[in-house]
């Protein structure tokens, strides 16, 4: 087994920005040979992140930004697969002197795929979607300092803020733009991407075809299909055999070994922003005590946990900022694995024969087994930890809605969140005045140097805390057939923009 230094994991971090890059340019210019491409393929992606429904404001889960973000439904500002946030539905904007009213001209000529021209009304509407009382989208919190949003003519929407936001343009590009006269979106679509929802068959697969009234760039496909697995296996072999054309993650090392050095297949490395952890519920004993949280820190070996799950794949991050994040700083020494450090902190704390807790754990990979991994560690110290396996349904429920649990596992997916431990209405429930204090003054500086020193200052905090237990950043690893080029890399926030791929005759 290899273990890797810490050095060698900071160094792999400014190799996975490398090795990006190169992968990009390397597909760029694959795609730029492929002259006979079909314009009429529909390609088939295999996904394990099926929808839970159709409205990214109610819970719905990674997979509807992987199938419908850029896609279906766009945004005044649309984060690109490069992490640079960029006007969409914008054609150009103005921001008072003292940071508080933005004023957004429209782009014009831009249709609902319903046939309605997109007017400032539906933009109003959209991002008071998002802020309402009853959503549940991850950036309604970063929205919450909207103070009004006015449409006074069709083209132009204005927003007054309570106080000044630098990440506004950034926030608002997890804003879908959805049709004003649309009602439940969450089996239905109306939004002004490339696509238009043609089918969906609940439990099976996804399917769009391009908008012909589109007011961008044609897609270079007939249309795309997302196939939903429960198996990393099944998916791996659909891919084997043709079913599909692209897998948007690799679930696990092993199935590597299926594609890798085979003509056949591409396989391609980007930068990842997804973490696993095991967050506490911090409001409930004994995960109110940082000391108890660090104590359980240092009773895990991540390294052999990474090992374990990705082999040479992934990256040790120490905290919940990837290094895609600006203000990510290497804190993989902060609580590092210690044992007896941890039994000692225990005993401190009060838990000098250990105690017990039910770890929720979604039933899909890889969390079991990573959950395995947690109590085996944590018996080493005293601590018992019984497994409770849940759906993903389950999960929202009792986990994200209700904040019914001791503790549990979970992926988060999003690009610069470090702001949910700014929120101690999230449902892990962390409450440090100081962090909520960087990350609030965070949003009204004037550069975002800044910024980044505030909020690397408040990453160091929650470290320090403890305030969950950061396992690893998985690998963004995408597998593809040879004759299919164009896809984005990196799939930040899960996004996985489909207009570009093409797949040769």
């Amino acid at each position: 087994m290899t273990i890797r230094s810490t050095m060698s994991r900071q160094g792999r971090g400014y190799a996975l920005a490398a090795m990006t890059t190169a992968s990009a340019l390397a597909l760029s210019a694959a795609a730029g040979l492929a002259q006979d491409y079909d314009p009429e393929a529909v390609i088939n992606i295999g996904s394990l992140y099926e929808p839970q429904n159709l409205d990214n404001t109610a819970g719905a889960g990674q997979g509807i930004n992987e199938a419908f973000n850029g896609n279906v439904y766009e945004g005044l500002f649309v984060l690109t697969d490069e992490g640079e946030v960029e006007p969409k539905l914008v054609e150009d904007y103005e921001i008072s002197e003292d940071g508080l009213t933005y004023t957004f001209t429209l782009k014009d000529g831009v249709s609902f795929h319903s046939g309605e021209p997109m007017t400032a009304a539906d933009v109003k509407s959209s991002i008071e979607r998002v802020t309402a009382e009853g959503s549940a989208s991850s950036r309604k919190s970063s929205l919450a300092v909207i103070e009004s949003v006015e449409a006074p003519d069709d083209g132009t929407v204005v927003v007054t803020l309570k106080t000044p936001s630098i990440s506004l343009p950034y926030n608002l590009s997890y804003v879908w733009i959805v049709n004003d006269a649309a009602e439940d979106i969450s089996s239905a679509e109306d939004g002004t991407g490339p696509y238009t929802l043609q089918e969906w068959r609940r439990g099976s697969a996804l399917s769009m075809v391009p908008f012909e009234d589109y007011w961008g760039d044609a897609p270079t496909n007939g249309g795309v299909m997302f196939q939903y697995f429960t198996d990393a296996t099944a998916q791996n072999n659909a891919l084997l055999t043709g079913a599909v054309d692209i897998i948007t993650s690799i679930q696990s090392p092993d199935a590597l070994s299926q594609f890798t050095d085979n003509p056949d297949f591409t396989v391609s490395e980007g930068a990842s922003t997804t973490k696993e952890l095991m967050a506490y519920n911090d409001r409930v004993e004994p995960f109110d005590d940082p000391q108890v949280r660090s104590a359980l820190a240092r009773a895990v070996d991540n390294e052999r946990l990474l090992q374990a799950i990705w082999g040479d794949y992934g990256t040790l991050i120490g905290s919940f900022v990837p290094p895609t994040d600006p203000w990510y700083v290497d804190l993989t020494d902060v609580n590092a694995y210690d044992p007896e450090s941890a039994r000692e902190m225990l005993e401190e704390a009060g838990y000098p024969d250990g105690f017990s807790f039910t770890l929720d754990t979604p039933d899909y990979d890889p969390h079991p087994v990573v959950a395995q991994f947690l109590q085996n560690e944590l018996a080493e110290v005293g601590v018992d930890v019984s497994i409770n396996i849940i759906t993903a349904n389950e999960w929202y429920t009792k986990i994200y809605q209700q904040q019914d649990f001791e503790a549990t596992l979970q992926e988060h997916v999003n690009h610069r969140d470090i702001v949910f431990y700014g929120n101690p209405d999230f449902y892990w429930g962390y409450d440090n005045a100081e962090v909520q204090r960087l990350i609030s003054e965070s949003e009204g500086v004037s550069s975002i140097d800044e910024q980044t020193e505030m909020l690397t200052e408040a990453n160091q905090i929650i470290a320090e805390d403890a305030a969950s237990m950061w396992l690893y950043l998985y690998p963004q690893i995408v597998v593809s057939t040879s004759n299919v080029t164009g896809y984005p890399l990196n799939g930040l926030n899960s996004q996985f923009f489909v207009a570009d791929i093409q797949k040769a005759e």
